[in-house]
């Protein structure tokens, strides 16, 4: 069969990697992919936002299954435009994706649902929303009610950096529409981690559980980022906290989301925080992490095809998916400045010494190809991703990898699953 993947970061050449394991994939195509998906898939030079051209190529190229890798296509609502065409398509629907395209619906399903979280409001108006920082003080959370690629969440320790978080969302409308209504929420304390699951609808099934490292720097300094690195499996969440997060969490939004009229067919994102033994969520999102997805993929030992066609189909009780008992460690290479200025252009070397480890691959992601050279083209530039035995290993494989690569001004956190080894 013919796969196409949209998108053109790292979560989508990890995706692309994967799925041309299966038996059942004759060709990929990647729309509009990166340096790393030309080299082996089929670069198709479309946005992943170009609906119309999108449906277009999966009819003339005969696609047998589009998997939909960023949020924005889905908020858009990409599934329901293919399906409408007879297209096979993994991912939710434009109700669906509300979960992760308006903060304001999440919570307030959340709220409805008992789903456990922080204590928010929701705000139209500035001053109504700096009154209620001053009210409540600070830590508190300020969150864009919209989609802004990650960075639309800012942890504020000081009353004066919440109040100038506002202004910066809703005044100066950095983030445009997405700022329009922001959530401030309780800041809540304790350890984070990530619970992707699959849902035909009916049945939800956890995949391994993962941390992402969202801010810039070392100790969980500096700006949020889209993530900086993450590993898999988060020794946080053991057997019993990852069922405990299906019962408590998972399936009652599930629930919540079926009495509200709404299927969700696809996978669904649960960012934690965990306290005590206690899960909060944070955030939903509505697709495979980023980095999430480049550290659990490589994990996954069923074909992710058949996982998918199981889920389209509401089998997703009759398949039995495994997993590797290793670890995964995978280190964001970022563009120097990054998250906020940055250059781009530069030249990349090292990829092919870095995955001369056969347990260690590249996933690239900000890259393009100039003159036969790969180059710099974002932020976030490279996942070096790293397989081992137990975390020690395994972080130091990844970090292997990242000191054979070299382009202007990387830069990288270099504690990157330094919290799994805690716990060990």
């Amino acid at each position: 069969m013919k796969i196409l993947v949209i998108g053109s970061g790292g979560r989508e050449h990890a995706l692309t990697w994967k799925l041309k394991q299966s038996q059942k994939v004759e060709e990929v195509f990647v729309a509009p992919g990166n340096a790393g998906t030309e080299e082996i898939a089929n670069n198709i030079a479309i946005d992943d936002t170009d609906i119309n051209k999108l449906i277009e190529f999966a009819q003339e190229e005969e696609i047998a299954l589009t998997f939909v890798g960023p949020e924005a296509p889905l908020v858009e609502g990409i599934v329901d435009r293919f399906k409408a065409e007879g297209l096979s398509v993994f991912g939710p629907n434009q109700d669906a994706a509300q979960l992760e395209g308006s903060k304001v619906f999440s919570k307030n399903l959340m709220k409805k649902y008992d789903i456990p979280t922080a204590k928010y409001e929701t705000f139209t108006q500035a001053d109504a929303a700096i009154a209620y920082i001053k009210e409540e003080g600070a830590p508190i959370v300020v969150k864009a009610e919209g989609l802004a690629a990650g960075k639309g969440v800012i942890v504020a320790e000081t009353t004066a950096e919440a109040v100038e978080a506002v202004e910066t969302i809703m005044v100066n409308e950095k983030f445009g529409e997405a700022g329009t209504r922001i959530v401030v929420e309780e800041f809540l304390t304790g350890e984070e981690a990530t619970v992707l699951a699959f849902t035909d609808g009916e049945t939800i099934v956890p995949l391994i559980s993962s941390q992402d490292h969202k801010p810039a720097y070392d100790n969980d300094e500096g700006p949020n980022t889209g993530g900086m690195g993450a590993y898999a499996p988060a020794p946080i969440v053991d057997d019993e906290m990852l069922s405990q997060v299906k019962e408590e969490i998972l399936e009652p939004t599930l629930d919540g989301l079926k009495q509200e009229g709404i299927e969700y067919k696809g996978l669904i994102y649960c960012g934690l925080m965990i306290e005590d033994g206690v899960p909060k969520v944070l955030e939903y999102n509505v697709r495979f992490g980023d980095p999430e997805a480049e550290a659990v993929l490589p994990l996954l030992e069923t074909d992710l095809v058949e996982i998918a066609e199981a889920v389209n189909n509401n089998q997703l009780d009759k398949i039995d998916i495994q997993w590797s008992d290793k670890t995964s460690v995978c280190v964001i290479m970022a563009s120097g400045g990054y998250p906020i200025d940055y250059e781009t252009g530069e030249e990349i070397t090292g990829i092919e010494k870095a995955e001369a480890d056969e347990d260690t691959i590249v996933f690239q992601a900000g890259t393009a190809k100039e003159n036969d050279k790969i180059v710099t083209a974002g932020g976030r530039v490279l996942g070096v991703t790293a397989v081992g035995d137990g975390y020690e290993d395994t972080i130091s494989k990844a970090y292997e990898g990242v000191e054979r690569i070299e382009f202007a001004d990387a830069h990288y956190r270099t504690d990157i699953g330094d919290k799994a080894l805690d716990k060990n």
